[in-house]
């Protein structure tokens, strides 16, 4: 009969080359996950940018309808004071 350190030894070896192989998976997984959440990222980022931009022309064209309100309204003021 086989002594057991001549049974253990290479079933050790046998696990730890499966658990390589298992983590070198793992890590090709996790290396595609984190792509796309860069991916994912940059798009955000590009999304929050558009949307600030958005924001900040609709301040300005919102300001420009406000000045031409008052301007009208101020003629509007003196027509009804010249009558």
């Amino acid at each position: 009969m086989a002594e057991p350190q001549d049974m253990i030894v290479p079933l050790l070896q046998e696990m730890r080359v499966e658990m390589k192989q298992g983590f070198s998976e793992i890590r090709s997984k996790f290396d595609a996950v984190d792509a796309r959440f860069d991916r994912l990222e940059k798009r955000f980022d590009n999304i929050r940018e558009a949307v600030n931009g958005e924001s900040v022309f609709g301040r300005y064209a919102a300001a420009e309808v406000e000045e031409r309100l008052e301007a009208i309204e101020k003629r509007l003021a003196s027509l009804e004071t010249g009558i």
